[in-house]
């Protein structure tokens, strides 16, 4: 998807400005045959525009009309090819290509002569060794020519005269684009070049700034699509100077966004950054590229978090829980986003300070790292927390326990730490090893929490520099019943949260959907249906009518707000039978309804629902684009559908892409469900979500 207004993206990769003379593209191209078939000459200029259009951050310099062999060698002699220096130099070689006698190829040129080619044409392979015999730290060949496959023999030869220095230290990479047997189709590269183009910038959601020789193969028989096309038109690798999974800024990502950084590195999480995840529910935002800052009220609650996060509290325990959806997350991201000191110094996010009391706002710095336990294990937990604060993991020993060993190393850095350390650890009940991570990461840290730490002789420690942790922890819980009595519930007796508050007896417990929290769903659906300026005099009165019905989820309310927000009148909208009913499901009948709503959009509601139950079924941070996402949405489908990557733009830009979360992993853009209550609900084959209800209509 292309950067739109507002839109606040995240990678972790910042491309520092690149002088235009230390990234070259050459172009050597003939097209002037005498007798070459119709739309030969059109096809070579179709394949230098994309060239041109992929490599337009380099400084171009292409070869003038080429006739005859001393042409290419006074081109390459004149623009020093052989002396080029430089961050990348790129060389493209198109036009006829000829196999000798000798396993030579050639660059046919127009007055080569067939039976002369040492003397009138000129070896392909003298071409290629003039660029990767140059000073240039990175090249990358692209040969486009009849036969190209056959350069392999030569170019291996060639390829050790290359001292070894310059082969083991930079990335040289030769690919061609047709087989040693196979003659070149001038129109097919370029349509499918500028179809890799395309499907970078949109469904292949690689985040580096630079892709790897790999990944543009992988990505160029994708765009093939069929079997016969990819064995007969796949690129081939000729030399393999970067490996497979190395990136080279010989290849630019045309799909790249480079952003400004919202948190700085120790909030971020290193293995699966989450930059978007915090953001999205510290602002309560509906959409990705909504800019607005929604979360109102919550006062209380928000600055009983800012007091636990005072310097003069270095330690203790907060645990942050309540139902699913109630907003835990968002209090935790909320605290992480508004102490960060580059937060704090961007104007774009002034607005979010301006909108918050003093008291409300935590001290700049206050939170030394965050992490999100979400779907990890024990021990990726316990090494995403030691990457936090920059601590490399000890390597693991024969038939050691990696929890216990980084568990070890966790609890003698803080012992160590010069400074009060603040962690927050959010999603504990979406781990897949909760219970472990309570028994094996947290527990041990209990010493170090309390008051006076009990951990420390005081003979090794003055009390200024004894070791102090603060521990702020996202957990969800069923409600306490209303029953009479101080005894918990029976739901209640056996949950993570009374884990905690065993390990932890001093904590203090604040939960998100206490009889207050009714308050705090009205302001955040007040400005949420109003964030868009308009609905200032019905707002609040729907507001007041959607809460008590949706209360204590705010994210129903989340859907809720963007839903009334599009309409002409939200107040007359909520006085709907309809819209009771629909709040009343929750968040199914506002995804039933939202559902409908995309047909008019372009949208057929079955795929959609495809499209949303795939990523609900995806491992780790979430779905990729590519290939994958539509090859999973086709398993809930009677037959493939047509035109996937035209679907899921559609998806990612209806009302539907609220219901999903953007994140990072393995250089890939990835999508998921918001919420795991949302994904709960996606997974339930024997929820019919498209069914229609008796007596509703769709307003």
């Amino acid at each position: 998807m292309q950067n739109r207004a507002g839109e606040i993206d995240r990678t972790g990769f910042v491309e520092a400005p690149v002088a235009a003379s230390e990234r070259t593209l050459y172009t050597v191209a003939v097209r002037d045959y005498a007798e070459s078939e119709p739309g030969f000459a059109e096809g070579i200029d179709d394949q230098l525009a994309v060239v041109r259009e992929w490599w337009s951050p380099f400084r171009h310099i292409p070869a003038p009309e080429l006739q005859t062999r001393y042409d290419v060698e006074t081109f390459l002699a004149r623009q020093e090819v052989r002396e080029a220096t430089g961050q990348a130099l790129v060389l493209f070689i198109t036009g006829h290509g000829m196999a000798g006698n000798s396993q030579s190829h050639f660059l046919q040129l127009p007055q080569t002569d067939d039976r002369r080619k040492l003397a009138t044409a000129i070896r392909t392979a003298d071409i290629v060794a003039a660029a990767l015999d140059s000073h240039a730290e990175n090249v990358l060949v692209i040969v486009n020519t009849c036969y190209a496959g056959g350069l392999v023999g030569e170019m291996a030869a060639l390829y050790k005269e290359i001292r070894s220095s310059r082969r083991s230290e930079c990335k040289l990479d030769v690919l061609a684009t047709c087989g040693h047997d196979a003659p070149v189709q001038v129109l097919r590269f370029s349509r499918v070049l500028r179809g890799v183009w395309q499907r970078l910038r949109t469904s292949a959601g690689i985040t580096t700034p630079h892709m790897s020789v790999a990944a543009l193969m992988t990505e160029f028989e994708n765009e093939l699509r069929t079997d016969q096309a990819k064995e007969k038109h796949r690129l081939h690798r000729i030399t393999d100077g970067s490996g497979q999974t190395r990136t080279t800024p010989c290849i630019p990502n045309p799909g790249y966004r480079l952003v400004r950084e919202v948190v700085g590195a120790s909030l971020r999480q290193v293995a699966t950054p989450a930059d978007d995840y915090w953001l999205d529910r510290a602002t309560g935002r509906p959409h990705e590229h909504d800019s607005g800052w929604y979360f109102r009220g919550r006062k209380r609650l928000n600055q009983q978090v800012t007091a636990f996060l005072q310097p003069s509290r270095p330690r203790g325990v907060m645990l942050v829980t309540g139902t699913a959806g109630s907003g835990k997350s968002a209090v935790l991201a909320r605290a992480v986003t508004l102490s960060d000191p580059l937060f704090q110094q961007n104007p774009a996010y002034k607005a979010a300070l301006d909108h918050t009391d003093a008291d409300a706002v935590p001290p700049r710095g206050s939170v030394t790292c965050a992490v999100l336990a979400r779907h990890r294990t024990a021990a990726e937990v316990a090494s995403e927390l030691l990457r936090a604060l920059e601590q490399l993991p000890h390597p693991l020993r024969s038939g050691a326990d990696e929890v216990a060993l980084w568990s070890a190393q966790l609890g003698q850095y803080l012992n160590d730490a010069e400074q009060p350390v603040t962690i927050v650890l959010d999603g504990l009940d979406e781990a897949l090893e909760p219970d472990r991570i309570i028994e094996d990461l947290l527990t041990p840290l209990a010493p170090l929490c309390s008051t006076p730490p009990t951990a420390v002789p005081p003979q090794r420690r003055t009390t200024s520099t004894s070791p102090a942790l603060r521990l702020l922890v996202g957990v969800r819980s069923s409600r306490p019943l209303t029953t009479g009595t101080a005894a918990p519930p029976a739901e209640e007796e056996h949950s993570l949260l009374d884990a905690l508050r065993r390990t932890f007896p001093a904590a203090i417990v604040e939960r998100t959907d206490d009889p207050s929290s009714k308050d705090d769903l009205v302001d955040y659906l007040h400005a949420l249906i109003c964030g868009d300026g308009d609905h200032r005099e019905t707002a609040l009165e729907a507001a007041e009518a959607v809460a008590p019905l949706v209360w204590p989820s705010f994210l129903d309310a989340r859907l809720a707000g963007d839903q009334l927000r599009a309409t002409e009148d939200p107040a007359a909208a909520v006085r709907e039978p309809a819209w009771h009913s629909t709040l009343q499901a929750g968040t199914t009948g506002l995804l039933r309804r939202d559902l409908k709503l995309v047909q008019s959009e372009g949208l057929p509601p079955h795929i959609a629902l495809a499209l949303l139950r795939a990523s609900a079924w995806a491992l780790g941070a979430g779905i990729p684009w590519s290939i994958i996402w539509p090859t999973i949405a086709n398993t809930f489908l009677d037959q493939p559908m047509d035109n996937p990557d035209k679907m899921i733009e559609k998806l990612l830009n209806s009302r539907l892409d609220g219901y999903l979360a953007h994140d990072h992993e393995d250089q890939r853009r990835v999508y998921r469900p918001a919420h795991e209550n949302l994904a709960a609900t996606l997974r339930n084959r024997d929820l019919d979500l498209l069914r229609e209800e008796d007596d509703e209509e769709v307003a």
